[in-house]
C-alpha cells in the first residue's frame, strides 16, 4: 500500500509537469514536494471517494484505489499551488 501511495504521488506530480510547467527550479521543487506530500497524506481518502463516485468500489483492488487516489491528490495539489503562484505573481506585478 505504501509503495502504491508513493508511486501515485510521484506520478501525479510528474504528469502535472507536462500540463503546467514551472517557471523556476525553486517553484518546481516546492510544487513537486507539495504534490508528493498531498498524495501520500490524502491518497487513501481521495481514492475511496473517486471509486465511490465512479461506482468502482468492488471492481478495483485496494492498491489500485490507493494508486489512483494518490495520483489524483498529487495532481490536484500541483495545479492548485501552481495556480496560486501564478495569481499572486500577477497581483504582485500590478501592485508595484
Amino acid at each position: 500500500m505504501t509503495s502504491a501511495r508513493l508511486i501515485g504521488a510521484v506520478a501525479g506530480s510528474a504528469i502535472s509537469l507536462v500540463y503546467l510547467l514551472p517557471k523556476h527550479r525553486r517553484e518546481a521543487a516546492v510544487r513537486f514536494l507539495t504534490g508528493v506530500a498531498c498524495g501520500l497524506i490524502f491518497g487513501g481518502p481521495t481514492g475511496v471517494w473517486g471509486a465511490t463516485r465512479l461506482g468502482l468500489e468492488g471492481r478495483l483492488s485496494p492498491s489500485e484505489v490507493m494508486l489512483a487516489g494518490a495520483t489524483l491528490a498529487s495532481f490536484t495539489a500541483w495545479w492548485g499551488l501552481g495556480l496560486l503562484v501564478r495569481l499572486t505573481g500577477r497581483a504582485g506585478e500590478k501592485v508595484r
